[in-house]
């Protein structure tokens, strides 16, 4: 039997197979598309994606091929001041979807997680034992856990009944890659005039004459996996901007709405939703596929723990409970800005006065703040202020701490050198060193980076422990 099918091959599917597989979990991952798609939706990574990759040992391979961009006028395209962030990271890698597609792929592979292409799921039924998957050629398969990454029309979601309210599209976007004949001037005075009234227009260029535009949809496709014709879209532009720039030799087109939804569960049994599957609402900040990545980071662990036999009560639960709220938080923001991005009168006073708050420094870092989610706080009762937060890359006097967490086990990082985490020693690490960065004498991380105890006391720790890593070995769960 696999241990577990993630149906889905986009960020969020390949990040979480690569995160079981650091716990010898056997993972299948099922993507429909027979081929990578060349539709570059999302551009970037922001902070916590970015420490994210860190903490793997992956961040090398994306700087090599990103771009960084300071942090200001995410918000709704306000343009700020980056605000200084609690992340060793301050900054937006520009990074094609692709590419982040190209590079986790690979990741997954080289820990040992196997990809297979042109699968799509049509079926599921679990027992209290797995899950039977249906294929679209007919053939099933069993699995002890299924992940539905399969993003936002998720045929797992469907298949599993679970409710996703929200607001339907009430405006739509066109977006494409294709190269332009005007010259760099025009296109610049263009887009800065029509840019005045209307933030949903935008022309960026990527080198050889190809350019990235996005421009206002006439009204809402009934189908928006149609993309649209390329008659559309410059009709479009000669709308909007009046002129289509000379627009030729379209890469790819595209389409997207604003519409805003979360799944009611992220978990039902042994099926579980995460990324796009989870959530939906529009791009703006873009935030979509790193709060997928974030998903997959939160789950991946609490997942192998399930499978491997070690997890406590309560555990794959918190999956759900942790990374729901953070979702309608962005759901909210995004809800916001789209609105302070609307060309009514109305929206505009407010998109006035929110630029006026946005000069106070704690506003502005506030703000950005949402966008990167270096301010989440999962919820682990009361307590020293790092509780339940990821903790920054700080430096040690032998190295740096996210250098310590590339196998993605729990960590003890323990200043005072009189801590123990023995009979834990198969899913903790514990390192003996001090950092002039960390107010704290020791810190008990979880895998995904977030402070699950800070103290002295032998006997505290052994009151955690058990909380977020089960029973010591040899005691049993």
């Amino acid at each position: 039997m696999i241990d577990v099918i993630v149906a889905g091959g986009g960020p969020t599917g390949l990040m979480l197979a690569a995160e079981l597989r650091l716990w010898d979990v056997r993972v299948l991952v099922l993507e429909r598309e027979a081929e990578p798609t060349q539709v570059v939706r999302a551009l970037g990574l922001h902070a916590r994606s970015v420490e994210v990759m860190d903490q793997r040992g992956l961040l090398g391979r994306f700087l090599a091929h990103g771009q960084r961009y300071p942090v200001g006028g995410f918000f709704a395209g306000i343009a700020k001041p980056s605000p200084e962030l609690d992340t060793t990271h301050p900054y937006v890698l520009g990074i094609p979807q692709t590419v982040t597609d190209r590079l986790l792929a690979e990741r997954a592979a080289e820990v040992g997680a196997e990809v297979r292409r042109g699968v799509g799921v049509v079926g599921l039924e679990q027992d209290d034992e797995g899950v039977d998957v249906g294929l679209a050629d007919g053939t099933r398969l069993r699995s002890r856990y299924l992940v539905g990454c399969d993003g936002g029309r998720s045929t797992v979601r469907k298949l599993l009944g679970v409710a996703f309210p929200g607001e339907p599209a009430r405006v739509e976007t066109l977006l494409g890659e294709m190269e332009l004949t005007a010259s760099p001037e025009v296109v610049a005075a263009v887009v800065a005039e029509v840019r005045a009234t209307q933030l949903r227009f935008g022309v960026t260029p990527f080198g050889g004459g190809v350019h990235r535009v996005v421009v206002p949809a006439e009204g809402v496709a009934e189908d928006r996996a149609v993309p649209p014709t390329f008659e559309e879209f410059t009709r479009r532009l000669r709308l909007v901007a009046g002129t289509d720039f000379g627009a030729h030799s379209p890469r790819w087109l595209s389409r997207f709405g604003d519409a805003t939804r979360q799944a009611e569960r992220y978990r039902v049994g042994r099926v579980l939703l995460a990324g796009d599957a989870a959530h939906v609402h529009p791009p703006t900040g873009g935030q979509g596929l790193n709060l997928g990545v974030q998903d997959a980071f939160n789950l991946g662990w609490k997942l192998a723990a399930e499978v491997c036999g070690w997890a406590p009560r309560g555990l794959l639960d918190s999956y759900h409970a942790e990374r729901h709220p953070v979702a309608a938080a962005v759901l909210d923001n995004t809800r916001a800005q789209m609105h302070l991005m609307s060309p009514d009168p109305g929206a505009r006073a407010v998109r006035r006065l929110v630029s006026e708050l946005m000069d106070f420094d704690e506003v502005n870092r506030h703000l950005v703040e949402k966008i990167t989610a270096t301010a989440v706080r999962y919820d682990f009762g009361g307590g020293h202020e790092l509780l339940g937060r990821r903790l920054r890359d700080v430096a040690l006097a032998g190295g740096r701490l996210y250098g310590l967490m590339h196998g993605g086990r729990g960590l003890l990082l323990d200043g005072t050198g009189r801590l123990s985490v023995a009979g834990w020693e198969d899913r903790v690490d514990h390192v003996v060193d001090v950092s002039g960065q960390l107010d704290a004498p020791a810190v008990l991380l979880r895998p995904d980076g977030h402070v699950a105890w800070v103290g002295e006391e032998q006997r505290d720790l052994l009151d955690r422990l058990p909380v977020w890593f089960g029973a010591p070995v040899g005691r049993g769960r």
